[in-house]
C-alpha cells in the first residue's frame, strides 16, 4: 500500500462508541495519507453516521473544518446533518474535483457544486425536499441518469413553488439525461414534483418505479392535463404494489 500513487474511495460508516466523532481530516491523515507517500491522486467520499442520542455536544460543520489543516494540497468539502427521529448525525466529506459516477444519501444540507462525472445520485432526508432543492440538484449533476428519492415529509412550500423567497418565478427543472426514477420510498408529493409539467422536464424514455395506486391517484389514471406531458415520456413503469 505504501507505493499506491492513485485511490478511489467512497464509504459509509456507522459509528455507536461514545468516545467517537465523525471521520474527519485527522483519520485521513492518520489512517491514510501518512501511510501512501506516493499518492498523488484521491478521490473520496466518505459518510459517517453517528448515533447522536446519547451526545451533550453535536459536532459542528467547523468542527470538522478545523481537522483540514495540513490538507492544502486536496480540495476537501464537508457538511453535517442532523436526522432527530433517526437519532443520527451523518458527516459527508468528499474531494474535489469529483471524479467518481455517483453520489449517495445527499442530504438538504448539500452545499451544491458542479460535478460533471455523476450519472447516479440517491436522496435521503426527514425533512422535506422543495423545488429549490431540486434545481440544485439539476445543476449540480448535469450528466444525471439515475435518481433515487427517500423521503416521506411532504413538501412544505407545494402550493407556492412556482417563487422563490423573493416572490420571482422558479424555472422549470430540465432533466436532460434521466432515464431511471426511483419514487416507491418517496412522499406522493415528489411523484407530482417530477411528473407535473410546470415543475419538472424529463427526457425522453424513463424508467420510473413507483407506489401505483399513488401513480394512479396523481394523474387521475393517466388522465391528469398536467401530468400527461411527463406520463407520456415513461417508457416502463415498475410497479410496487404495498407501500
Amino acid at each position: 500500500m505504501s507505493n499506491l500513487e492513485e485511490l478511489f474511495l467512497n464509504i459509509s460508516i456507522g459509528l455507536s462508541t461514545p468516545d467517537k466523532s465523525f471521520i474527519d481530516g485527522n483519520d485521513l491523515k492518520r489512517d491514510i495519507i501518512n501511510h501512501m507517500p506516493k499518492l498523488n491522486k484521491f478521490v473520496f467520499s466518505i459518510h459517517s453516521n453517528l448515533d447522536v442520542d446519547d451526545l451533550t455536544h453535536l459536532p459542528s460543520n467547523e468542527d470538522i473544518q478545523r481537522t483540514f489543516k495540513g490538507l492544502e494540497d486536496y480540495q476537501i468539502i464537508s457538511y453535517i446533518h442532523y436526522l432527530p427521529d433517526d437519532q443520527i448525525g451523518q458527516c459527508h466529506i468528499y474531494s474535489q474535483p469529483y471524479t467518481m459516477n455517483y453520489l449517495y444519501r445527499l442530504t438538504n444540507s448539500f452545499p451544491s457544486g458542479l460535478f460533471k462525472f455523476v450519472h447516479k445520485v440517491s436522496l435521503y432526508d426527514e425533512y422535506p425536499f422543495e423545488h429549490e432543492f431540486f434545481i440544485r440538484i439539476a445543476q449540480s449533476f448535469p450528466l444525471l441518469e439515475t435518481l433515487s428519492i427517500e423521503n416521506q415529509s411532504p413538501q412544505n412550500h407545494k402550493q407556492c413553488q412556482h417563487l422563490n423567497k423573493d416572490h420571482r418565478s422558479l424555472p422549470v427543472i430540465k432533466y436532460s439525461h434521466l432515464t431511471l426514477l426511483r419514487l416507491d420510498m418517496a412522499h406522493d408529493d415528489y411523484i407530482e414534483q417530477f411528473l407535473i409539467d410546470t415543475k419538472t422536464c424529463l427526457s425522453n424514455y424513463i424508467s420510473l418505479t413507483v407506489y401505483y395506486p399513488s401513480l394512479q391517484k396523481l394523474t387521475n389514471n393517466f388522465t391528469r392535463d398536467k401530468t400527461r406531458i411527463n406520463c407520456a415520456k415513461v417508457n416502463y413503469i415498475y410497479t410496487i404494489l404495498t407501500n
